[in-house]
């Protein structure tokens, strides 16, 4: 097992957090690519799984006991917002967690450090180590002090999901792509304009979108995108 006790220790000061077993610790950020190379080394796969279902039944259980006049789809809706990719990178960026990683130098060379997929599963296996590690009621209080921020801006309609960025890394994992956002036409009263716009990878055609703001609808665009090359959205 390839324990670098200075490294988990640092990262423990980061989390805040002081763990009886450091394997768990370790195993949480050690990427297939690195365990893909050696042999016998568990890689954070089945915590990523375990921590997604810690972080849903956290944040349901607080918005349900929280916000008792808001609708079954309501709830979803912030769900949705604050248990997305977007804002587990967003945290693992606060926690410098690209820094800590274990990948491979081929990984690493194609910026595996600051990839969205990356940071993101791996803020799950460390939630997932420290549920294993201290118990549900504890990982449970670490991780509404650390969504704090994001509930709120959920809360408050501040948090628009970044699918530009998702599909810029979606369709860059081979090789460069020159993505375009073309303002189509726009029209309404200039209190209320709507404009239409559509994205375009090497001149081929992937999705359009409609908002009262070019960047609104740029998103838009970007997100039917994604949806038609088949990725699952949060």
């Amino acid at each position: 097992m390839h324990l670098d006790n200075i490294l988990l220790e640092e990262l423990e000061e980061k989390l805040g957090v002081s763990f009886i077993n450091k394997r768990l610790l370790n195993i949480a950020i050690t990427h297939s690519s690195y365990a893909n190379q050696r042999k016998n080394v568990k890689y954070n796969e089945r915590l990523e799984f375990l921590g997604d279902s810690v972080l849903q039944l956290t944040i349901t259980e607080y918005l349900f006991q929280t916000y008792e006049e808001k609708s079954e789809g309501e709830l979803t809706r912030l769900r949705s917002l604050i248990v997305c990719e977007n804002s587990l990178y967003e945290l693992a960026k606060q926690w410098n967690l690209g820094k800590y990683i274990y990948m491979s130098k081929g990984e690493e060379l194609t910026g595996g450090r600051e990839r969205v997929s990356i940071l993101a599963d791996c803020v799950e296996a460390v939630l997932a180590a420290i549920y294993l590690d201290k118990g549900f009621e504890v990982v449970k209080k670490y991780i509404l002090e650390n969504f704090k921020n994001i509930i709120s801006k959920a809360i408050n309609n501040e948090i628009i999901l970044d699918y530009k960025t998702r599909l810029q890394e979606l369709l860059q994992k081979n090789g460069e792509v020159q993505i375009q956002y073309n303002l189509i036409k726009f029209e309404g009263p200039p209190h209320r304009r709507e404009f239409y716009v559509n994205v375009t990878a090497n001149n081929s055609l992937l999705g359009q979108g409609v908002g009262y703001s070019k960047k609104e609808a740029e998103q838009a665009a970007a997100k039917e995108a994604i949806e038609r090359l088949g990725e699952k959205l949060e």
